[in-house]
C-alpha cells in the first residue's frame, strides 16, 4: 500500500518512520510530508532517501492510508481532503475525536470501531491510551463505576519544542541562571505544573476533559464517572497515571493482575518489595503499557489502585496509528464504509 506520512519530520513522524523501519523493513511506498518549512529535507527509511514535501491538497492522489499527526488546524485541513482523494486517514490530533461519524480507536480495546468508519479514524490523547488499555481488561471481572487518574506527563507530549526547553532550562538553572518559560506554560526545570492545555468553565484543563471525553467513547461507556488531573513533569518520554478505579462489585488486586497479564500490549511490573514497577526511563522505546503498584483502594471496598506508563510518542501515538492501518487491513476495511 501507498503510505503518507503527514509531519514526517515532527517528534510523533520520526517514531512512525523509525516503527515502519522495524515493522514493515522492505516497505518504501512512502510519500514524507511536512510544511514549506521542512520541505526539501532529506530522510532515508528503509534504505532509501526520500524528499519531504510540503503539504498540499494535491498531495493524496493514489495514498491507500495516512497518517497525520500535525497541528489540529493542519489536520481540520487535510484531513478531509485526502480521505475524498481516497486515502484512509489516521489522524493523530484532536480536530475530530468527538465528531458521531469518526472511531476513536485503540486496537486491542475497540478495533471493530474500524469497520464503520467513513474515511476518517482518529488516535486518542497519548494520557487516555493507556488508561483504556488497562481499564478494558478489568472490567471483564466487573463494570466499572468510576475512575479517578492522576497523570504525570513528559514534556514530549509538548513536542520537539517543549523538549530542547527542557533540556535547555536544566542547563541554565545549573549554572545559577534564570530559567524562562517559552514553549511551555510555568519553567519546567526542577518543577512539575498542574496545566497542560487551557482550562474550560469547569475547571478541568483541556487535556484532562479529553481523557473524560475519549476513555467514555473508547470503552462505549458513556455512563463512567471518570476525573483527571493532568500534570507536566520535567521527563522527556513516557507519561504516567496513577489510576483508582471503582468497580460495581470487589476485585482483588490478584485477579487484576492476572487480567492484565493477559492483556495484549500491556505488561504486568509489579514487584514492589523488589523495587520493581514502571517508571518512564524503562518504558521509553518500549511498545508495551506497563503496569504496576496494583493494590486495594484503601478508601473504597470496591475499588483497586495502580500505576501505570507508558512511551507517549509509541504506543501513545505512532504505534497505536500503525496497528489501527494493520487492523483495518485485517478488517477488510482501509476504504471503510462509504456513504
Amino acid at each position: 500500500m501507498n503510505l503518507a506520512i503527514v509531519g514526517a519530520t515532527g517528534a510523533v513522524g520520526q517514531v512512525t518512520l523509525r516503527l515502519i523501519e522495524a515493522r514493515y523493513p522492505q516497505h518504501r511506498n512512502l510519500k514524507l510530508l511536512a510544511s514549506k518549512r521542512s520541505a526539501g529535507r532529506k530522510m532515508n527509511v528503509n534504505g532509501k532517501t526520500f524528499v519531504v514535501e510540503e503539504t498540499t491538497d494535491d498531495s493524496f492522489d493514489d495514498v491507500d492510508i495516512a497518517f497525520i499527526s500535525v497541528s489540529t488546524e493542519a489536520s481540520r485541513r487535510f484531513g478531509p481532503v485526502a480521505a475524498r482523494a481516497g486515502a484512509m486517514v489516521i489522524d493523530d490530533s484532536s480536530a475530530f475525536r468527538m465528531e458521531q461519524a469518526v472511531p476513536l480507536v485503540v486496537p486491542e480495546v475497540n478495533g471493530s470501531d474500524l469497520l464503520w468508519h467513513d474515511g476518517i479514524v482518529s488516535i486518542p490523547n497519548c494520557s487516555t491510551t493507556p488508561l483504556v488499555m488497562v481499564a478494558h481488561p478489568l472490567r471483564q471481572a466487573s463494570p466499572i463505576r468510576r475512575i479517578v487518574a492522576d497523570t504525570y506527563q513528559s514534556v514530549s507530549g509538548a513536542g520537539g519544542a517543549a523538549m530542547d526547553e527542557l533540556r535547555e532550562q536544566t542547563r541554565t538553572v545549573m549554572h545559577g541562571g534564570p530559567a524562562e518559560p517559552n514553549a511551555q506554560p510555568q519553567r519546567i526545570a526542577f518543577n512539575v505544573f498542574p496545566q497542560i492545555d487551557g482550562f474550560n468553565e469547569t475547571g478541568y484543563t483541556v487535556e484532562e476533559q479529553k481523557m473524560i471525553d475519549e476513555s467514555r467513547k473508547i470503552l462505549h461507556a458513556p455512563d463512567i464517572a471518570l476525573s483527571a488531573t493532568c500534570v507536566r513533569v520535567p521527563v522527556l518520554v513516557s507519561h504516567c497515571v496513577a489510576a483508582h478505579l471503582e468497580f460495581e462489585q470487589p476485585v482483588s488486586a490478584g485477579e487484576a493482575r492476572e487480567l492484565l497479564s493477559q492483556m495484549p500490549g500491556v505488561t504486568v511490573q509489579d514487584d514492589p518489595a523488589a523495587s520493581v514497577y514502571p517508571m518512564p526511563v524503562s518504558a521509553a522505546g518500549c511498545d508495551d503499557v506497563f503496569v504496576g503498584r496494583i493494590r486495594k483502594d484503601a478508601s473504597h471496598p470496591n475499588g483497586l489502585a495502580m500505576w501505570v506508563v507508558t512511551d507517549n510518542l509509541v504506543k501513545g501515538a505512532a504505534l497505536n496509528a500503525l496497528q489501527i492501518a494493520e487492523e483495518a487491513v485485517a478488517l477488510g476495511a482501509v476504504h471503510g464504509q462509504r456513504r
